[in-house]
Formats: structure tokens, sequence, C-alpha cells
């Protein structure tokens, strides 16, 4: 079927995080979730189990894991036992999970700002030791300094937060960088956690590749965190899965977890094996739309705001918007709220390097980007 993309959908009044924080005047352009409706067969397949009427304690149906193990397989050539993988309620709870599984409070985890503030304040809520060496600006992307890298690295490390896809800067990394960071957490015997969640929102050429599947060596010391929830816009629903294919990592990730993290609800199940079974054609459709609506993003801000520069988007739905040349101080997004009336997510929530960056997200119909650019226009021009 030919989904429409460009139908403005009234979220106000439906609990939307995302249109519920803010007044009416203002339109919201900051957390990521899509303003797309979901895909019909998830959409049908859960109208269907509502119907049924009877909404007891659930379990994974059995072809949720072997649609999940047959599409790693497919995608990446990756060969993942069933045991292998743990339902989630969230990325966000997997990323918490392993921060008390594989760091001890006092002991050190590693990421690389500006990155998606969870991976940042998540490990000091929790008594541990942040180091952030941050990313590296190159042109209109960013680069890791490895050495920098490294040197974070301290004998109480323990564990690495990757994120990949990366959120905020839009990089998809290369197999070689992939590798030397493998390399350096192998050497110094850290545990890798890597968020994936955006693994599918990619744009071409880019290739996702699982830091897991670069060797059995690494696997062997990797915690691989995915969703469809950002790929097929069904977040509220809350399904997630991890990915550990080590025993030992396993069972300490199930004593950590044990009577504190919920299973997943019935209707997370089901929307995750429709949008996983039968949602490639609307996952195809809604790919071409974003593509189209960050190109003309790229193509309109130097015409329209040409103090704003864009990063390139590799993938993901998000652009991290550098608005250092435009003159104003304080935090980019309380300006743009507050002359503009559009929300925006503040680069300084995504630790060092997000100063005098938003991030702007671009999946909606274009109507609303046209009109969150004219906003952005407007209150520069003020």
């Amino acid at each position: 079927m030919k989904y429409d993309f460009d139908r403005l959908i009234d979220r106000r009044g439906t609990d939307s995080v995302k249109w519920s924080l803010y007044s009416e005047d203002v339109l919201p352009m900051w957390v990521a979730d899509m303003d797309f409706r979901s895909p019909e067969p998830v959409i049908e397949a859960l109208r269907e189990r509502a119907e049924h009427g009877v909404f007891g304690y659930s379990r994974p149906a059995p072809d949720l894991g072997r649609v999940l193990r047959g599409r790693l397989l497919r995608l990446y050539g990756w060969e993942v036992a069933e045991p292998d993988i743990i339902y989630l309620p969230g990325i966000v709870t997997g990323l918490n999970v392993a921060i008390q599984a594989f760091a001890a409070p006092g002991e050190g985890v590693l990421a690389q700002p500006p990155v998606y503030f969870h991976l940042l304040r998540d490990p000091v809520q929790h008594g541990r030791v942040l180091a952030d060496p941050p990313l590296v600006p190159r042109g209109d992307s960013y680069e890791i300094d490895f050495e920098r890298f490294e040197r974070a690295i301290t004998p109480r490390t323990r564990l690495f937060l990757l994120c990949n896809p990366h959120n905020p800067v839009g990089r998809v990394w290369t197999r070689a960088e992939l590798e030397r960071m493998a390399e350096i957490c192998l050497r110094h015997r850290l545990v890798l956690c890597s968020d994936e969640i955006h693994c599918e929102l990619l744009y071409p050429p880019h290739r996702h590749i699982p830091i897991a599947t670069l060797d059995r060596e690494v696997a062997d010391r990797t915690v691989t965190l995915m969703a469809p929830s950002k790929t097929y816009n069904i977040a509220g629903l809350d399904c997630g899965f991890a990915v550990i294919p080590n025993l030992r990592l396993r069972r300490r990730w199930m004593e950590v977890s044990a009577g504190i993290v919920p299973g997943v609800n019935i209707m997370g199940h089901t929307a995750a094996l429709a949008a996983l079974s039968r949602g490639e054609e609307w996952l195809g459709q809604a790919l071409a739309y974003l593509r189209a609506n960050r190109d003309f993003l790229a193509e309109a801000l130097p015409r329209e705001l040409p103090s704003v520069r864009m990063c390139r988007v590799e993938a993901t739905y998000l652009a991290w918007l550098d608005c250092s040349a435009t003159g104003v101080t304080g935090k980019m997004s309380e300006f743009f709220l507050e002359r503009g009336r559009v929300a925006l997510n503040d680069g300084t929530d995504f630790g060092k390097g997000g100063e005098f960056f938003v991030r702007l997200n671009f999946a909606c119909p274009r109507e609303k980007l046209v009109e969150g650019l004219r906003r952005m226009k407007k209150a520069l021009e003020m």
C-alpha cells in the first residue's frame, strides 16, 4: 500500500510527551519519535489483540525470536542463538542494567560526547565514574580521537557505552573505526555495551555493522541493544532486546535485573512481531521520505538560515545543527523556543561539544519542517 507521510495528524490530547510538554503555540521538533502513522500491519495486529479482550501475563511468541534471528542474519550475517536474546521494556532500561551489572560503584564507564544523554547521566546517577573523551569535529562531521579515547581508560574502567549509529551527530561508524575501538576495549578488558537502536534508519551508501559481528572475541565481551521502536515509530509500546552471546555476561545481566526489570507488555510483543515481519513496505517508504526531508533541510539551511550549519546525517532522523555563528549567547534551544516558538533539544544536554548546538527531529510531514525553519529564521531576524 502507499503510505501518506504528508498527512498532518493531530497528536495533542493523546498523552504524547512530544506534544504535551509545551503550550499549543509551540511547534515540537525535539524528542525522537515520528509524527507519522505507524505501519498498518502493526495497527491491525494491535486491534486484533485488543478485540480478543483478555490481557493477562504474556511472553514473547516463538515467532518473535525466529523473526528477530532471521532478520539479524539477513541484514548483518549475524547468527544469534535463541538464548542470547533477552527482551527489554526499553533500551534505556538496558543501558542501566549494563551499568549496574558490569561496573561497580566507584568504577569507570566510558562514553563519547556529544552523545545521547542517558549514556552520560545514568552512570553518574548510579555512582559510577564517567570518562567522556569527546568526538572531534571534522568538516561537516565527527571523528574519534583514538589516542584521547585510550588515555581516558584507567585501571578502574570497566564498561564502554557505544552509540552506533550515533545520536545526535548522525555518524555510522565504519568497520575500521569499530575495529580500532574494539581492539582498545579488548586490550583493557572492558565490556562493550552498544546502543544500536537507530541501526535501520540509514541512508545510502552507509551500512550498519553491529560491533559484535567483528569477530568472536569482540562478541564475547559485547552487549548489543536494539529495538524496532525508532524504526517503526512504536516507541510508546516499549519492546526492545539485548543480544548477549557470552553466558557469563548473560547470567550477570539476569542477576542484576531479576525482580526489578519487568517483562515486555503484551502489546509490545504484538507490535514488534507485526513490525518486524510485515512492516518492510512502510519502512522503505518512510526511509525515502526521511531522506528527502534530510536533503531538503540540508539545501534550505544555507539559504534560509546561513548562520546555522548542519552536520552530515548518515543515519537517524535527527539533525545536529551548529548555531555558533549566530551570535546568540546562552542556550540555543531557549532562544528558539522564546523567539520562534519551536521546541528543539539543546546541545548541552548531550555533553561536551554540544554548546551552541540544537538537535532537530525531521521525522514529520514536510509542511511542519518548513514551518519549523520559518520560525527559526524569524527568531534569528528579530
